[in-house]
């Protein structure tokens, strides 16, 4: 038997499904074939037109409500079954695949925007958000701003004022609070390389790790455990990276309120090899696998017991135990059918907003307007 799978292109999103599937087809028999799907397409591209095709998709949380609503995946538990695994993941890892009382996918990669920066050059990181604002004068910030990442630094930095972002709510993002965040914004916006509007994660990362890099931190990038794996790193001749709970804005406050983003494992309702796909789906989203073959292939699990190994802090520079608080804090987005066009529409809008300094009071009211419609 063998199964078609689909996720997205990166060493973190490849390398750990290819590894645990060839330990599974020595297990079972059942073999994986993976294919790759860009970050941008990762973002945006219909789960429903994937779910034609592969037995197995990665997944980003905030497509659940639409793949419900069009029935291409097939459940994997219940809000029972979701209630007894909550302890096993890291922060709303699990939580963000529930929807109206059905398991959707299961968490197998955990992330949240948190902040980082080149230990080789700087001793510790930005104590406070002036601090790193001077370095950004100085030309040593980088930040992703391309679409959507622009629209989870909003979201992020509502939840460092103590305002994140309200699902439920009237309106999305509670307008004075989100103003400051967007001022906060707009502010480091001018002083970056305007190349920044057009990176993503990944794009800065790979500039802040190149060895002469002027740039020596990032405040807002979601992270990726494979910068700081110095073993990783050294065959490119890449610096690494280490990362750490995010900047405070409010004194005394906590890392609260950082977009949650990670991925998780589904299965398509139309795989023909159903029980088969929902068999592997979690395993490799068990404690074993994240633990054992997942984090030692290079990928950033969503299990806690992966993320308090000694071992796997020990070699990526304490990269979990740094950045737990912000990830246990974290956001989580609006699920609802029509996010993923608010966020595609709220992102290109925001950064229009951002490249022509628009006031912040226009900024928000066209942001939560976008968002209003979404849901009509």
């Amino acid at each position: 038997m063998r199964l078609r799978g689909m996720t997205w292109d990166h060493p973190r999103g490849y390398d750990p499904l290819a590894a645990c599937s060839a330990l599974w087809r020595e297990r079972t028999g059942v073999g994986i074939e993976w294919q790759r799907r860009s970050l941008q397409d990762f973002e945006s591209l219909p789960v429903a037109q994937l779910a034609a095709s592969y037995d197995l998709i990665v997944i980003d949380h905030p497509h659940v409500g639409q793949i419900t609503r069009q029935r291409c995946l097939a459940p994997l538990g219940t809000a029972t079954d979701a209630a007894r695994l909550q302890k096993e993941y890291v922060g709303a890892s699990l939580a963000s695949y529930l929807w109206q009382g059905s398991l959707w996918a299961l968490p197998i990669d955990a992330a949240a925007q948190v902040q980082a920066w080149r230990p080789d050059r700087l001793a510790h990181p930005p104590a406070d958000w002036q601090a790193m604002v001077e370095l950004a004068a100085a030309g040593a910030v980088l930040c992703p701003l391309r679409p959507p990442h622009d629209l989870m630094a909003l979201f992020t930095l509502c939840g460092l004022l103590g305002s994140p972002g309200r699902v439920d709510g009237p309106e999305l993002l509670a307008p004075a609070a989100a103003g400051i965040a967007y001022e906060l914004l707009r502010e480091l916006t001018a002083l970056l390389d305007p190349a920044c509007l057009a990176m993503d994660p990944i794009a800065v990362l790979e500039r802040l790790s190149e060895p002469q890099s002027a740039c020596v931190c990032s405040p807002l990038v979601y992270g990726y455990v494979s910068y700081s794996r110095p073993r990783d790193s050294a065959p490119a001749g890449r610096a690494a990276i280490a990362f750490g709970d995010l900047l405070p804005i409010v004194p005394g406050a906590g890392p609260r309120g950082s977009a949650l983003g990670g991925t998780g494992i589904a299965v398509s309702a139309r795989s023909p090899h159903l029980q088969a796909a929902i068999e592997f789906a979690h395993w490799v989203a068990g404690a074993e696998a994240q633990r054992g073959p997942y984090v030692e292939s290079g990928g950033q699990p969503a299990s806690r017991a992966a993320w308090e190994d000694a071992a796997a802090n020990a070699a990526s520079l304490d990269f979990y135990r740094n950045t737990r608080a912000t990830l246990e804090s974290a956001w989580l987005r609006p699920r609802h059918a029509g996010y993923m066009r608010f966020q595609h529409a709220a992102g290109a809008r925001l950064l229009a907003a951002l490249e022509s300094a628009e006031p912040a009071r226009s900024a928000i009211a066209a942001i939560n307007r976008l968002h209003h419609e979404a849901r009509s």
